[in-house]
């Protein structure tokens, strides 16, 4: 199973979601699922996990996913140096399963030329950092990702269903409580 999630905010408030999938070339969704986040940390720069890292897990653990891969809309390691990103952050956080893949529209400073890769014919780079596996394994993966264009369907797909859910709809459930999961193809 594999995991793509991304995370909207507004004000200290954060929808964080998640679609799972079976194969990288896959454009259908097996499930999709929601989570709401209050009060989540003011953005800090340079410090970027510690705003969206716990949004990640909530989701994780509200819903019991145990994916072999996740995909994060971001960097695992920020440069040449592994200096760690959210992507790692959250490798760690998992106690390094599963692994873990950012794929970033923006290079970071110090970034490795070997991250960039290119897809749907496009002149400018998507970065492909990972954690856990070969990063020619993950640029391969990506590289095979569903969609023309240069960045993947499902990954677009992810990002609209965060920004989809307006979050004054989104009741903030505290506690054990479960935010609205999202089923189906």
């Amino acid at each position: 199973m594999i995991l793509a999630v991304d995370v909207h905010y507004a004000d200290q408030s954060a929808v964080v979601a998640g679609i799972v999938f079976d194969d990288w070339a896959d454009e259908a969704v097996c499930a999709s699922y929601v989570s709401c986040v209050g009060q989540v940390s003011a953005y800090e720069p340079g410090q970027f996990y510690k705003r969206e890292l716990p949004c990640i897990l909530r989701l994780i653990n509200e819903h019991d996913l145990a994916p072999d891969c996740i995909l994060i809309d971001g960097h695992v390691y920020l440069d040449a140096q592994g200096r760690p990103g959210l992507g790692r952050c959250l490798y760690d956080a998992l106690q390094h399963r599963p692994v873990i893949i950012g794929v970033a529209k923006k290079r970071f400073a110090g970034m490795a030329d070997e991250c960039a890769i290119y897809r749907g014919g496009s002149k400018r780079p998507l970065y492909v950092t990972c954690a856990g596996m070969p990063s020619s394994v993950a640029k391969k993966r990506v590289e095979s990702m569903g969609g023309p264009y240069r960045y993947p369907a499902l990954l677009k797909r992810v990002d609209r269903l965060c920004r989809s859910t307006r979050i004054r709809d989104c009741r903030v459930f505290a506690g054990n409580a479960r935010s609205p999961v999202i089923n189906g193809r």
